[in-house]
């Protein structure tokens, strides 16, 4: 269907193409907005750096762990440990609200329009920014919930209160014994409910939601949709990258629209209707508004 021919990493100036991305979303009946990391990052929920290093300083002086990333890979000795980092990462990542307000200033972009947003995301900052959560779709799992490490049931559980429990009480890198969480109905450990293997659960509200973007999907497949993606980076293009440009190629009266900060493109096929921007996205949000 595509050509291994890409448009250019931007169109014009950046200002030109924030116009041109300004008079695309005027007259368009449906946004959907596909978010990856890159998103969160431009609302400074970095992985490394000053932000890593001041809640995460001990970890890395005892274990020489280098981001956040990697950190939930890393291979603690006992469950103690183990939560003690990741109700940390949880806290600070989830229930906390982004430092800078981009996710704020997107839903002004959008507010009163309709609109739909597949993220690959699992800080829940849209709902921490108003978003409404029947127009969103967490298709890899979230920071706030855990699953049974042998899911025993397709069901979820809220951390909330267990993870800001573990936080605050946590000492030398260890949550007490009891906090270790199992789950209720079998009494294994519980796990992240994160899209890492085979044993991710889709839960009911998961399976809902897929349904609604679905449905949001196929009431605008033929409109002026803008398809509107930010910060999607190259590990998973097949969720949202590739099906962005499959809808855009099938209707005409789509158009595509790409802000990275590591570079924006797309396929040749569709170029005639694609906006890309390689730039911050906080900015060009700015500058939209």
């Amino acid at each position: 269907m595509f050509s291994r021919i890409w448009t250019p990493k931007s169109t014009g100036s950046c200002w030109e193409s924030t116009e041109r991305l300004r008079e695309a979303l005027a007259p368009a009946d449906a946004v959907v907005i596909g978010a990856g990391a890159g998103l969160s990052a431009s609302a400074g929920l970095t992985y490394s750096g000053e932000r890593f290093e001041r809640y995460f300083g001990d970890f890395i002086e005892k274990y020489g762990i280098r981001d956040l990333y990697s950190g939930g890979f890393y291979p603690f000795q006992t469950p103690e440990e183990y939560w003690a980092w990741w109700s940390r990462q949880i806290l600070v990542n989830r229930y906390e609200r982004a430092p800078k307000p981009v996710y704020g200033r997107l839903l002004e972009l959008v507010r009163g329009r309709e609109y739909f947003v597949l993220t690959t995301n699992v800080d829940h900052q849209f709902q921490l920014a108003g978003f409404e959560k029947e127009r969103l779709f967490y298709t890899q799992g979230d920071y706030g919930l855990w699953q049974c490490s042998k899911p025993c049931r397709r069901e979820t559980y809220d951390n909330e209160e267990a993870v800001r429990r573990m936080a605050a009480e946590q000492r030398n890198m260890k949550i007490p014994t009891e906090q270790i969480p199992r789950c209720p109905r079998c009494g294994r450990p519980m796990v992240m409910n994160l899209r890492t293997d085979g044993t991710f659960v889709e839960d009911e509200g998961w399976r809902r939601a897929a349904g609604r973007y679905q449905d949001f999907l196929r009431r605008h497949g033929r409109d002026r949709t803008l398809y509107l993606e930010l910060g999607v980076g190259g590990n998973t293009p097949a969720i949202i990258k590739y099906p962005f440009w499959k809808y855009v190629y099938e209707n005409p009266e789509a158009v595509y629209a790409c802000i990275n900060l590591e570079g924006a493109y797309a396929p040749e096929a569709i170029a005639g209707r694609s906006i890309c921007i390689s730039g911050d996205i906080g900015g060009v949000i700015e500058k939209l508004l």
